[in-house]
């Protein structure tokens, strides 16, 4: 017979019991849990989640300031800032990148040009930052996506003012030019005043005054909703625009002297020799600085950097070049300074020169020679067998050490990024640099601008206007004025100290810069061909040689590459009785000074000395 099982129903219900006490337990703990994280979050830490609830609404956004102008010596606009409209994409707002930018290629045309441009700046910048993939748009393709706007999530277009240069080509190398920030640039730079900021100066005054230029950065303070679109704008601090510069640069002078070069490359620098101010730096080829405000091209850099004109290059601050015969007249000085000659002496040039005990001849430019030749007639004739002695008696040391007051071998310091500071050999530089010794002969042809002996075309300019001031050494400047923000009027920068270089004698000066006069109005002078009734000029012409002619050979102009053949080089002040104006003009390649760099020289004193401004 099967076994009956009873329940135990007194048991069941101690244990339903047991535990239906364990689950209002452990529910009314957690009900506890539940309201004390409520009066934490509503009354303790109440303060703090409403200010990050309103971080979530309320964003902080820099307004960058607007980029100071540069004006010219006469008002006239060289840098200013133009509107245009970019269209944006922020990556992390966008879910599939390609699609979205095939879709806006379908109403906004974009380049493949504009598309390496984006890649390039996405890899620089952080996903939630803006970056630009085609900018400058026209006006009917702001209007076909502002239709099509609801279509593209993280796509916007925003007005923003680019750098222009009115007189690209003309001004690029004293500009310079402004471009986006770099990674090494962020390195150096206040990020939170360059907070949204995209561009910083490059090269040129850009670079140089850029803590002018930029300004200070604004703040504001916006409300945004879910998609991160601005609704209002809550609290605003303006920002603090840059400062306009004012230069001394003469913009139609400027233009002149790129225009005098023709086909011709080379540097003209004029400057005021009793300001130090400068009235045109030219060099020439020049280039287009727009191209590089919003990121030139791999292919037009390439084009710039491979042109055999280089294009690129500072030729007036950087260009290294024997000064030629533009040196004799500060040796001829410096002969008279130091007592090696007198001004009436006379010396015999055959047509050659050799040192004693040695064949080897230096050569004149005139075969047949000068015969006998005196100080003035050697700087209106440019002897160079005058010169080869002269610079032998007084040796290299003190040949150095007088060219050195004028400033060659040393950088003038002008305002202006990237200058070099040419070459003033000595022997304690031959035994530095070549690990050897100083020779004669060395000194010989340092006496007629050559050998070792380099110099740039604002080097030598400042060195003439020291010469035409009779001592008086002004330090070259271009921006002469800073017109501060809230003012009416530029106010005038300090001028830099200027140093009076010392004196033997007064005649001295005189009578080189009569021989100088005569080089221009004299029956034999170089440079008698740019003679002009309307004012006095004091000049010297150059030749520069390119590469060393054998002793045996002779230099045929016609027979070389046009690349291989002389530099031609001019430096003049006038007018002669109270300089207003001194010039050094370098063409390279352009065989020689009086036919070729002294008629650019003319023109630009034409234009500054006889030409009202317009």
């Amino acid at each position: 017979m099967p076994q009956i099982t009873l329940k135990d129903y007194l048991r069941e219900s101690r244990l339903f019991q047991h535990r239906a006490i364990t689950a209002a337990a452990a529910v009314i703990l957690l009900l506890g849990f539940l309201m004390l994280r409520l009066v934490d979050l509503q009354i303790i830490d109440h303060t703090h989640f409403t200010t990050l609830s309103r971080d979530n609404r309320v964003k902080v956004q820099p307004i960058p300031p607007t980029r100071g102008l540069i004006y010219d010596r006469n008002g006239i606009i060289l840098a200013q800032n133009l509107p245009a409209h970019s269209l944006e994409i922020t990556p992390e707002q966008v879910k599939d990148l390609d699609k979205t930018i095939e879709s806006l290629s379908q109403i906004i045309h974009i380049s493949e040009k504009d598309l390496k441009r984006f890649q390039r700046l996405r890899k620089q910048r952080r996903r939630f930052d803006s970056i630009p993939i085609r900018v400058r748009l026209e006006e009917d393709e702001v209007a076909r996506f502002a239709i099509n706007r609801h279509r593209f999530p993280g796509v916007d277009i925003n007005a923003k003012l680019l750098r222009d240069y009115p007189m690209s080509y003309e001004t690029a190398h004293v500009l310079g030019y402004v471009g986006r920030i770099n990674e090494s640039e962020l390195q150096i730079i206040d990020t939170s005043n360059y907070s949204g900021t995209s561009h910083i100066g490059k090269t040129g005054i850009e670079k140089t005054y850029e803590d002018d230029l930029h300004g200070q950065v604004g703040l504001r303070q916006v409300e945004v909703n879910a998609l991160g679109r601005v609704i209002r704008t809550l609290e605003s601090t303006p920002p603090m625009p840059g400062k306009d510069l004012y230069l001394s640069l003469d913009a139609e002078l400027q233009q002149v002297a790129m225009g005098a070069f023709g086909e011709e490359n080379g540097a003209a620098v004029a400057i005021d020799p009793q300001t130090g101010d400068i009235l045109a730096l030219a060099s020439k080829p020049g280039f287009d600085p727009n191209l590089f405000v919003e990121g030139i091209s791999p292919s037009d850099y390439k084009d710039l950097q491979s042109s055999e004109h280089k294009p690129l290059f500072n030729r007036a601050l950087r260009g290294q070049y024997p000064p030629g015969s533009t040196v004799k007249p500060f040796i001829g000085l410096a002969g008279l300074e130091t007592g090696t000659v007198n001004f009436t002496q006379k010396k015999y040039c055959p047509g050659f020169y050799q040192l004693p005990n040695h064949s080897h001849k230096y050569r004149d430019w005139k075969k047949t020679g000068h015969g006998p030749i005196n100080l003035s007639d050697a700087v209106t004739q440019s002897c160079d067998v005058y010169f080869y002695d002269l610079a032998h008696q007084m040796g290299i040391d003190k040949l150095h050490g007088f060219l050195k007051l004028f400033g060659f071998g040393s950088k003038t310091q002008i305002d202006i990024t990237g200058e070099l500071g040419g070459l003033l050999p000595s022997r304690e530089w031959k035994k530095r640099a070549r690990r050897t010794s100083w020779y004669p002969g060395e000194t010989l042809i340092m006496g007629i601008g050559q050998g070792y002996f380099l110099t740039t075309p604002l080097q030598l300019a400042s060195a003439t206007a020291t010469l035409a001031t009779r001592g008086l050494k002004n330090r070259p400047k271009v921006v002469s004025a800073i017109k501060e923000n809230g003012s009416e009027t530029p106010t005038r920068l300090p001028a830099w100290p200027a140093e009076t270089l010392p004196h033997e004698s007064d005649h001295n000066w005189d009578d080189i810069i009569h021989s100088m006069t005569q080089v221009i109005e004299g029956l034999r002078g170089t440079a008698k061909r740019i003679r002009t009734p309307e004012y006095r000029i004091a000049g010297k012409t150059g030749t520069a040689q390119v590469f060393t002619v054998k002793q045996e050979e002779e230099y045929d102009e016609e027979k070389i590459a046009k690349k291989m053949r002389d530099h031609a080089l001019f430096v003049a002040f006038a007018p002669v009785e109270n300089p207003r104006i001194a010039v050094a003009v370098i063409v390279e390649n352009g065989g020689h000074g009086g036919s070729v760099a002294a008629p650019i020289a003319r023109r630009i004193m034409d234009k500054y000395l006889t030409e009202e401004p317009m």
